[in-house]
């Protein structure tokens, strides 16, 4: 593990992360900082729990939303795709459930 400073809204914090991870850690410190920075330019929230908090639901948001670039599933948002398998796992406890406690 190395360590990396970094800062994030004008903080500084340290991180450890593998070599091999240090670019993308650092991307990642960079789309953080850059969605906070944005969310504290709004004007509308000032402090920086509520800040952290607001680029988190901006950031989990895009991430739900994002969409393989081609193939079978490029019309399904990966939100929709974690729904249906949740809805899949519920649907197969509804029905291994009551069979396995027969089996008792």
């Amino acid at each position: 593990m190395e360590r990396v400073d970094v800062s994030i809204l004008g903080r500084d914090y340290s991180l450890a992360c593998l070599p091999a991870e240090r670019e993308s850690l650092l991307a990642a410190v960079r789309h953080v900082d850059q969605r906070m920075l944005g969310v504290k330019g709004s004007g509308k929230v000032s402090s920086n729990e509520r800040i952290a908090v607001m680029a988190a639901i901006q950031i989990a948001a895009e991430l739900l939303s994002l969409r393989a670039p081609d193939g079978p599933l490029s019309n399904v948002a990966l939100g929709d795709f974690k729904r249906k398998i949740d809805d899949m796992n519920d649907l197969l406890d509804q029905v291994v459930g009551p069979a396995a406690q027969n089996q008792r």
